[in-house]
């Protein structure tokens, strides 16, 4: 017995050594979470689906590119209890529509402003993811009435700050394919997620270009976060967002990386609510 104990100890070990770390772990999307009120809102030309949870001071959550509102589950049950929850898929994302118009973060920043509009909601706190993370900025610098609070997870703010050859990373290579079988679940359109990535990829490969300037004008509380092994933002890109936003704060989530949402969703809940309950 003792030969047989010491040996399942060297599988152990053996196993735990070969065994991924977390920030190399894609975990499952959540699954779609009921919601009091959802729909598609006919908006900047365009038909955003829209879910709406719990009651309570407004936050709206922005999904990262390729991704959709199902991303944001886990954050969708510990905000609801005291918030008002808004998710959202982006122009020509899961079950959203688009138009002929190219992807640009200025557009699909006033469609997050229309949507808003559509639901009788004069000021949101924003929670951004990647793309949603710029977004939350670009309604910081464009649409400073309209958005209180900027939780900014993995975003850039120029096109250098993404590191090269980040699709070849085998956790975002996972993303991306994953990110194909839903958009061929959800979409109108899903014969087209290949023109779609070419599509979007344009927007990437030359917005946001944001000049310090308009970075130091942004007058909301703003949160930088990001994890310590971002695969696709360089980290000396994330300090230097914080280090030029006035009075921004800087989260390094640790063991985690561009989807740490999903790999901690204990601690990003805990960030998120930190920030959003703070004075």
């Amino acid at each position: 017995m003792r030969r047989l104990s010491l040996a399942l100890v060297f599988v152990l070990i053996a196993i735990a050594a070969g065994a991924a770390e977390r920030w190399e772990m894609l975990p499952p999307t959540p699954a779609p979470i009921p919601a009091a009120r959802s729909g598609n809102a006919n908006v900047n030309g365009i038909g955003i689906y829209y879910a709406v949870y719990g009651s309570g001071p407004p936050v709206i959550l922005l999904h990262g590119g390729l991704a959709n509102a199902d991303y944001w589950g886990n954050q969708i049950k510990a905000l609801m209890p005291s918030r008002t929850v808004i998710v959202m898929d982006s122009r020509g994302h899961g079950r959203s529509t688009r138009d002929t118009r190219p992807y640009g973060y200025d557009l699909m920043a006033d469609d997050v402003v229309g949507l808003l509009d559509f639901l009788n909601v004069p000021k949101a706190d924003v929670v951004g993811w990647s793309d949603g993370g710029i977004l939350g900025l670009d309604l910081a610098i464009r649409h400073k009435d309209r958005i209180g609070k900027v939780f900014a997870f993995a975003a850039n703010t120029v096109p250098s700050g993404v590191k090269d050859d980040v699709e070849k990373n085998p956790t975002f290579a996972a993303f991306i394919k994953r990110a194909g079988d839903e958009y061929r679940a959800h979409s109108s359109t899903p014969g087209e997620y290949d023109a779609f990535v070419d599509q979007i990829s344009k927007m990437w490969a030359s917005e946001p270009n944001w000049t310090d300037a308009q970075l130091q004008a942004i007058t909301a509380p703003v949160l930088v976060v990001d994890g310590d092994h971002d695969e696709a933002i360089k980290r000396e890109h994330t300090e230097y967002i914080a280090a030029t936003v006035p009075h921004a704060g800087l989260l390094i989530l640790p063991n985690a990386s561009h989807f740490a949402f999903l790999q901690d969703p204990e601690l990003f809940n805990f960030a998120i609510q930190h920030f959003l309950d703070g004075n």
